[in-house]
C-alpha cells in the first residue's frame, strides 16, 4: 500500500480537537500516514501546517457571518483549490458544514472519484432536513457522533452514515471517576462541608455572543436563587481566549464567582450539585458526570424567526440521545430569571427532579458506549476504507 496522503478541514476549536484525536489515530494504523489541510492549534501539534489560521473560518451567527463574508468566499475557493492541487486520498471534513460543505462541492466537480468523508453530521434531524439528501451528491460517508443520527440520514435519504461514537467517550473516566476539585472544602461526596456549601456551576457559552447575551440573565437568576440559598458556592469554568469576554460580563452580578481553568473543568463538573448551563456539548460533559442540570439558550431577535425550522422537541444533547426530554430547557421567552431559578432549586434538593435526571445520565452513558470505547479509531478505521478503496466514492 502507498502511504495515504489525507486532507483535512476543521472549522472551529471543537472540530480542531477531534481532528486531532483522529489523525492520531490514523497514525496508529498508518505510521506513513500525511496530513494537509486546514486546522488550529491541536491539529498543529499533531503535525499539520494548516493552509491559513483557524480564525479566519471560525464565524458562528448571522450578523458576523454576514460581515465577513468576502473573506470566508475567498477562503473556500483557496481550500478547494489546495484540495485540488493536493491529489489527496481522502478528503474529511470535520463539523463546520456551512464552510466544509461548500469546498466539497467544488471538489467534487473537479474530483469525483476522491473520496470525501464527513465528520460529524449536520444537524439535519433538527432542521433542513432536505440537507441530508443533498449531501449524497458531495459526501460518500457521515461518521456521526450521535446514536440515532444514521437513522435520521436513512430516513432523510442522506448518504452512508456510521455511529463512531462520541469523543467525550474517550474521557469517561476522566468524568466519572471522582476526585476533590483543588482548593475546594470538599473532601469527598456527601460530605458535610459539600452538603452545607453546594456547587452550582454556571456555563454561559463557548462563544462571545453567547457569553454576552447568557450572562446577565444567570447573574438575575442567581440573584434570586440566593435569597433562598446564600450558602451557594458558584463556579465558571473559562477558556484563557473567553477570560477577558466573561469579566466584562460578570461586573453587574450579585456575587463574583469562582473562575476554574480548563484544567479543573472536569472536576468541578464531578463536585457540581447542580448547573446552570447554555445548550451545547457542555450538556453532554455534566450528563456523563452526573451533574443535574437546567439549560437556557437564547438567539438574537434575527435568528429567533428560523424558529418555526426545528424539528425536534429539545435542543438539549442528553435529551436526543436518549429520546426523553428529563432535563428541562428554557428556551427564547421562556428563559427568564424566576423559571431557571426554580428549576435550580429544585435540583439542589434530593427530590424527583434530581433523580429523575440522575436516571436519564445512566441511560445516556449507556448509549454513547454502544460503539465501543475508542470512536476516534473506528473513525479512523473507516477513512482508511475509503484510502485504500475498498469503500469507493459516489462520484
Amino acid at each position: 500500500m502507498k502511504a495515504p496522503r489525507i486532507f483535512l478541514i476543521a472549522g472551529e476549536a471543537s472540530g480542531d480537537a477531534l481532528g486531532a484525536a483522529l489523525m492520531r489515530a490514523l497514525r496508529v494504523a498508518r505510521p506513513d500516514a500525511s496530513f494537509i489541510g486546514v486546522g488550529g492549534e491541536a491539529m498543529a501539534r499533531e503535525g499539520l501546517v494548516s493552509l491559513f489560521p483557524l480564525a479566519d473560518i471560525a464565524v458562528m451567527g448571522l450578523a458576523p457571518v454576514i460581515r465577513r463574508l468576502p473573506k470566508l468566499i475567498a477562503r473556500i475557493n483557496e481550500t478547494a483549490r489546495a484540495v485540488i492541487a493536493a491529489q489527496a486520498d481522502c478528503l474529511v471534513l470535520i463539523d463546520a458544514p456551512d464552510f466544509t460543505h461548500r469546498v466539497a462541492r467544488k471538489v467534487r466537480r473537479e474530483r469525483p472519484r476522491m473520496p470525501i468523508v464527513d465528520y460529524v453530521s449536520p444537524t439535519v434531524w433538527a432542521w433542513r432536513p432536505g440537507r441530508a439528501k443533498a449531501m449524497r451528491a458531495y459526501v460518500d460517508c457521515v461518521l456521526a457522533l450521535l446514536p440515532f443520527e444514521p437513522e435520521a440520514h436513512e430516513r432523510l435519504g442522506g448518504p452512508r452514515c456510521v455511529y463512531v461514537g462520541h469523543p467525550l467517550v474517550e474521557r469517561l473516566d476522566e468524568l466519572t471517576r471522582y476526585a476533590p476539585l483543588e482548593g475546594s472544602e470538599s473532601g469527598e461526596p456527601g460530605d458535610a462541608s459539600r452538603r452545607d456549601r453546594p456547587l452550582l456551576l454556571v456555563l454561559p457559552g463557548s462563544r462571545v455572543a453567547e457569553v454576552q447575551r447568557m450572562t446577565p440573565l444567570y447573574g438575575e437568576t442567581l440573584k434570586l436563587l440566593m435569597r433562598e440559598r446564600p450558602d451557594l458556592e458558584v463556579a465558571i469554568p473559562v477558556a484563557p481566549n473567553m477570560e477577558r469576554t466573561l469579566r466584562d460580563a460578570l461586573r453587574d452580578w450579585p456575587l463574583a464567582p469562582r473562575l476554574i481553568t480548563q484544567q479543573e473543568k472536569f472536576a468541578a463538573f464531578r463536585n457540581a450539585r447542580a448547573a446552570l448551563v447554555t445548550s451545547g456539548v457542555a450538556t453532554l460533559e455534566l450528563a456523563l458526570a452526573g451533574a443535574p442540570m437546567a439549560v437556557a439558550y437564547k438567539v438574537s431577535p434575527a435568528e429567533s424567526l428560523l424558529r418555526f425550522l426545528i424539528e425536534v422537541d429539545s435542543i438539549v444533547l442528553p435529551n436526543l440521545v436518549i429520546g426523553e426530554n428529563a432535563i428541562p430547557e428554557f428556551l427564547q421567552e421562556a428563559a427568564t430569571p424566576p423559571a431557571l431559578a426554580d428549576a435550580i432549586a429544585s435540583l439542589l434538593e434530593d427530590g424527583a427532579a434530581r433523580a429523575r435526571q440522575l436516571s436519564a445520565f445512566a441511560r445516556v452513558r449507556e448509549r454513547l458506549s454502544e460503539a465501543g470505547d475508542n470512536p476516534s479509531a473506528r473513525a479512523a478505521q473507516i477513512v482508511l476504507q475509503y484510502v485504500d478503496g475498498r469503500e469507493s466514492a459516489a462520484g
